[in-house]
């Protein structure tokens, strides 16, 4: 399947019998490991995993495993959590070094590999598995019936035309005497949060309300849009995600894997998520002037409306700091989404407003959050969200996960009992 001096401790994608692997050496020297090409959790590509003490650990999450495949450790759970079964990678019957090549048997066989006459033939590594059962994808009928954020409002001016991709068609937007249109016509265009909104047919989602976007206490800016080479869905799960902070942004973010309980409240169109931690707080002056510790107490609360809306909010219990991220995500095209975060920040009770500087900082340190994020889904390749449970594999802190895909289940259904679009 492969040179044997082509592999060390960097897996290499291969293929036996049609099925994807990755070959690889868990030490320097060491004998040849072979694992299914993606792990068991969120999907992720194990060609770009990495060797860690003698195990193959995933870039997403963290997760590792040992040369026979099994899940040693997942970080989420905590040192004293024990992996599922489920979380085991199922590895070929037999992985061999022969004659200068690695030889891999899917299933069980009676012989042994014999000395090839000439080049052996290589299977193409080709794609990872697809996942089993329904995906939530772009180009989903149910996602005509929900208003999309298309551009920001600064982004089409009085008089002026931009033109804008939206469930693989092309709308062209005008704003004449201050009102916004579409062409082709659509159920409605309108103008909310900064930002502008196409619905194509008959709404059927809810509204996700920002108290911050109003309140006169906090300043903020929005990132420069960008835009995913992937469908929304896996991004949507991304955003709710905690626990791959240390592994997708080692150096950006300063978080640590949930391991704690979160409250998850269903509500109309989604849920709210509230979870309590102790993080440090490098922003608080009072900390570098010595009268309060680094390690504060911060509440976070999701709130999720499907399809693809977020409000995250931080806040610092011990100075009522908080800061606000608005996600919003546009289904361009199948394998295309654009991306909109805005950031929103308040100092506190008695504060001054935050600096520009600050500002201008922080929105600098969330495109660059973003970026990781986005080439962390590059590599994912998937045609989007997994909706059957039993696709992937789940652990507590994936309660945010699971919800967005049952939240999902539940906005499909809905928009299949609207009438179709024109």
């Amino acid at each position: 399947m492969a040179r044997a001096a082509e592999v060390g401790t960097t897996p290499v994608p291969v293929a036996a019998g049609g099925r994807p692997y990755v070959v690889v050496r868990l030490r320097p020297g060491g004998e040849v490991s072979a694992f299914p090409a993606r792990c068991p959790h969120r999907l992720a590509p194990l060609t770009t995993a990495s060797v860690v003490d003698g195990r193959l650990q995933c870039p997403a999450h963290g997760w590792r495993f040992d040369r026979d495949g099994r899940c040693a450790e997942i970080p989420s759970l905590g040192q004293d959590g024990t992996p599922p079964p489920r979380a085991d990678l199922r590895g070929p019957w037999a992985v061999e070094e022969r004659y200068g090549w690695v030889w891999i048997a899917p299933e069980r066989t009676p012989s042994s590999p014999t000395r090839p006459a000439a080049l052996p033939a290589l299977e193409p590594a080709g794609e990872a598995h697809r996942p089993q059962g329904a995906v939530f994808a772009n180009l989903d009928p149910s996602l005509e019936h929900a208003w999309h954020p298309v551009a920001l409002s600064r982004e089409l001016r009085t008089g002026g035309w931009l033109q804008v991709r939206l469930l693989g068609r092309t709308w062209t937007l005008f704003r004449e005497d201050g009102v916004a249109r579409a062409d082709p016509p659509a159920f409605g265009v309108r103008e909310r949060l900064g930002a502008l909104w196409l619905a194509p047919a008959d709404p059927a989602d809810v509204p996700l309300e920002v108290p911050e976007a109003d309140d006169r206490s906090t300043v903020g800016g929005w990132v420069p849009p960008l835009r995913s080479p992937g469908p929304a869905g896996p991004l949507a799960d991304t955003f709710l995600d905690a626990t791959h902070g240390p592994f997708v942004h080692p150096t950006t973010l300063a978080a640590v894997p949930e391991i704690g309980p979160c409250e998850l409240i269903r509500e109309p169109g989604g849920f709210r998520s509230v979870q309590e931690q102790e993080v440090d707080n490098p922003l608080d002056p009072e900390v570098a002037a010595g009268r309060r510790p680094l390690r504060q107490r911060r509440r976070t609360t999701y709130v999720y409306r499907a399809p693809f809306q977020l409000r995250l909010r931080q806040e610092f219990l011990d100075t009522g700091a908080t800061t606000t991220l608005l996600y919003l995500l546009q289904p361009e095209d199948a394998d295309s989404t654009r991306i909109y975060v805005r950031l929103m920040l308040a100092a506190g009770p008695g504060r001054r407003l935050p600096a520009p500087a600050t500002v201008a900082e922080q929105v600098a340190l969330q495109q660059q959050v973003l970026e990781e994020d986005i080439r962390s889904q590059a590599a994912l390749q998937l045609p989007g969200l997994p909706l059957d449970l039993r696709a992937e594999v789940h652990v507590p802190a994936d309660a945010r996960g699971v919800a967005l895909r049952q939240a999902l289940c539940d906005f499909m259904e809905l928009g299949a009992r609207r009438p179709h679009a024109a």
